[in-house]
């Protein structure tokens, strides 16, 4: 099993230069056994034999260095479908912080008729006294005015929020018709943000979760079966479409199926510039555990789009990801205890939707896929680092000292 050994940040905890010595460096387009010779939160060396007098020496033979992960998809402290999820920004660092990633990116989320702009002061007041480590946002467009296309221009102009999530599910709460995904996809191109996008089709999955609750279907399977993958797929698609009527990039969030992949490979075939994240529950387990007996244990799997009960899926999305159809890993984390779950208890439509995955995504896609042969080193690592750094070299001069050492 991977084990993740420690963060190392020069910047805040050696006096001295800091000389990582005897590790093998994997960056994105090569791998060498090289030394990493850092001071004052930069790398300013990477080369053989490195002398060791005047520097703090770590031992890393035998081990990879890396540069620290970045997650690309997290809700720390969430309000949340009549609750909030509970880990916060620090406790939520902290996890990301053991398990190798240094930064994470989570989501402003108001509500339908809410100031974006009130909604991002108010995601900052939580974050910036807890966090342990770099953060940014994205923002979700939960609703469409004049309003909302201004505060999308003042968010990006003057405080350098530069992706905008848009639903295409949960229906009367955060959905968005396709006239106004069409115009935030505009406005986006406008502004020269990313467009990202929940991928289902919410009429179609309210419809059906009214079915089955009438049936007298109220566990969580009851969650997967109103919303299968055609209905993520189909979505998926259509979004892409949209983007490419505007001429924008679009960005699919938490990409769960086969259907949702297969999407977006036809799409970039066909020259559609579009990217899917998939992520660390649905490349690591399936949506089989939601039938389990217990109650408790299924429940705790419930999340949107949810994970599929084709256990063959997971290895799908890794061979995505080898490929380059699919383009890096995020977690979706959003975790609720078995309490909060239990809301649902009755009804799987109440089940708060959430999983976790910040700590152990870059362990999970290790062991899934590097070890299983799937992913070479030098494609893992720009999974979670190299397409949101400038430099093309990740372990390299000026870089900053977020690393990871693993051992094999």
């Amino acid at each position: 099993k991977l084990q993740f050994l420690y963060f190392i940040d020069n910047l805040l905890t050696n006096k001295m230069p800091l000389l990582v010595k005897g590790g093998t460096v994997v960056n994105d387009d090569f791998e060498s056994k090289l030394d990493v010779l850092m001071d004052g939160g930069k790398i300013i060396e990477v080369k053989e034999d490195i002398p060791t007098a005047g520097h703090e020496v770590v031992d890393a033979t035998g081990q990879y260095v890396l540069p620290g992960g970045i997650d690309t998809h997290t809700h720390m402290q969430l309000p949340f479908m009549g609750t909030e999820s509970v880990d916060d920004f620090h406790h939520g660092t902290r996890a990301a912080v053991a398990g190798g990633t240094t930064c994470l990116l989570d989501f402003v989320l108001p509500s339908k008729g809410k100031s974006l702009l009130e909604a991002y002061e108010q995601w900052r007041k939580w974050a910036d006294p807890k966090v342990n480590c770099d953060f940014s946002f994205h923002c979700a467009v939960t609703w469409w005015s004049e309003d909302v296309s201004r505060e999308m221009g003042e968010l990006v102009h003057k405080h350098g929020v530069n992706s905008f999530k848009i639903f295409m599910a949960y229906k009367g709460v955060f959905m968005l018709r396709d006239d106004e995904v069409y115009q935030v996809f505009k406005r986006c191109k406008e502004l020269g943000a990313l467009a990202q996008v929940h991928a289902e089709n919410g009429d179609v999955i309210d419809t059906q979760m009214k079915s089955l609750l009438k049936m007298g279907i109220t566990g969580p399977e009851g969650h997967c079966m109103c919303r299968p993958a055609d209905v993520e797929g189909e979505a998926t698609n259509r979004a892409i479409m949209i983007a490419d009527q505007v001429n924008t990039p679009v960005y699919i969030v938490h990409v769960m199926s086969k259907e949702a992949c297969d999407a977006i490979s036809r799409n970039k075939t066909a020259g559609k510039l579009c990217f899917g994240e998939p992520i660390a529950a649905g490349l690591g387990t399936d949506g089989t555990n939601c039938w389990n007996e217990d109650w408790r244990h299924a429940s705790a799997y419930v999340m949107g789009p949810p994970l599929r009960p084709d256990p063959t899926v997971k290895e799908y999305l890794m061979k995505g990801l080898a490929s380059g159809m699919l383009a890096c890993v995020g977690t979706d984390n959003c975790t609720f205890n078995a309490d909060q779950k239990a809301m649902g208890r009755d009804d799987f439509s109440k089940i708060p939707n959430g999983v976790n995955g910040i700590e152990d995504r870059m362990s999970i896609v290790w062991e899934k896929g590097v070890k299983s042969g799937i992913l070479s080193r030098c494609v893992f690592n720009p999974l979670f680092s190299s397409p949101f750094l400038q430099e093309g070299i990740l372990l390299s001069k000026h870089y900053k000292t977020e690393n990871n050492l693993w051992v094999p």
